[in-house]
């Protein structure tokens, strides 16, 4: 277990931004899991081949967490929302009841804001962490979306050699607790209809989780800059005339599929491609020209967190860069004037011009 934690700890440390502490905290806990797997897997020990189920399985956690933790908080969490809605989808819906789209998200969201609270409880189970546990990092935050990615698709066994998804399987089961008249009131709920007193009764059947897991959320800051960097580069696209271009960007916003976004503008997929093509220049444009210091505050790229990148990229960079180079960025992380951080350099040229001499 030493060597794998070894390996963990200084994948994680090269990587990511993470304290030390941090990073053998969470080193320490996915070591003892791939160990806990091996250890109890027949199939694994009869193989004789352990050390390298060890780290086959330790590396895979790793690739899994690094690429959460790259996402960020906020892509992280949409991009596992994604992945696991995409499996309960075709569960999720008695067979009996006829709902509409919009129904069928609502409950869906209902049904895994309730998962990722089983998965928590399950992780500090596992994890042998305290029931009061819960993400604090954006790494320990990455760790837990990993985990609970692994989770929902664990195999369970059932009758007759068969296995299934845990993830459906409790999708199964919360489609079969719902009745017809919750489905419809989800339906109005979800298309805002107020109705009365009666409804009011009936809506009080629908599960509470999600109010109070957007009651906890603790990254309003970061929402709002996302906000503005949409906001922003909607007015930049419609400024020069690119409302195809804005109307490509809020569908992509939506995650729609290529083929609903062609149905919608009503393109065929190279009139499709084309227009992302030209999406993708403005998008560039406004990211590296017009409004650069908003987007690197978005994505954490500025001189306090190295622009962004890992302890390792960052020491990459310094190497290739010139003497002067390094003391102009010492003199930018001390926050000093451009025209303080010119002075020394551009004395010499002022001195050899007032002499007459060329410079």
């Amino acid at each position: 277990m030493e060597a794998i934690f070894q390996l963990l700890y200084s994948e994680l440390k090269q990587s990511t931004r993470s304290s030390e502490h941090n990073c053998k905290d969470v080193a320490t806990r996915l070591a003892e899991e791939v160990t806990r797997i091996c250890s109890e897997s027949k199939r694994i020990q009869d193989s004789g081949e352990v050390e390298a189920w060890l780290n086959t399985l330790a590396r895979h956690r790793l690739k899994q967490c690094l690429e959460y933790y790259q996402l960020g908080s906020h892509r992280g969490r949409v991009e596992l929302h994604s992945t696991l809605s995409a499996v309960v989808y075709r569960y999720i819906t008695p067979p009996q009841v006829q709902s509409s789209y919009q129904a069928r998200l609502t409950l869906i969201e209902d049904f895994l804001q309730g998962f990722y609270i089983e998965s928590l409880n399950a992780f500090r189970r596992e994890t042998q962490l305290s029931p009061t546990y819960s993400p604090r990092s954006l790494l320990e935050l990455a760790e837990y979306m990993s985990f609970t990615e692994r989770y929902g698709k664990r195999r369970i066994p059932l009758a007759g050699r068969r296995s299934q998804q845990l993830i459906i399987l409790r999708a199964q089961t919360y489609s079969q607790q719902q009745p017809p008249e919750t489905m419809v009131d989800m339906e109005q709920v979800a298309e805002g209809s107020s109705g009365d007193s009666e409804h009011g009764r009936s809506m009080a059947s629908i599960p509470q989780v999600r109010e109070q897991m957007m009651a906890q959320e603790p990254e309003i800051s970061e929402d709002a800059l996302r906000n503005t960097v949409i906001t922003e580069l909607m007015q930049y696209l419609e400024e020069r005339d690119q409302q195809d271009c804005a109307n490509y960007f809020s569908l992509r916003l939506q995650d729609l599929p290529a083929n609903e976004i062609e149905s919608i503008l009503g393109l065929n997929a190279r009139q499709r491609d084309y227009l992302q093509q030209r999406f993708k220049y403005h998008l560039i444009r406004f990211a590296l020209s017009h409004h650069w210091e908003l987007v690197h505050q978005w994505l954490e790229a500025d001189l306090d967190r190295n622009l962004g990148l890992t302890p390792q990229q960052w020491k990459l960079f310094q190497g290739k860069m010139t003497a002067q180079q390094r003391e102009i960025l010492h003199l930018k992380q001390k926050r000093l004037p451009d025209v303080a951080i010119a002075k020394p350099w551009a004395a010499p040229r002022l001195n050899c011009k007032s002499s007459g001499q060329s410079c």
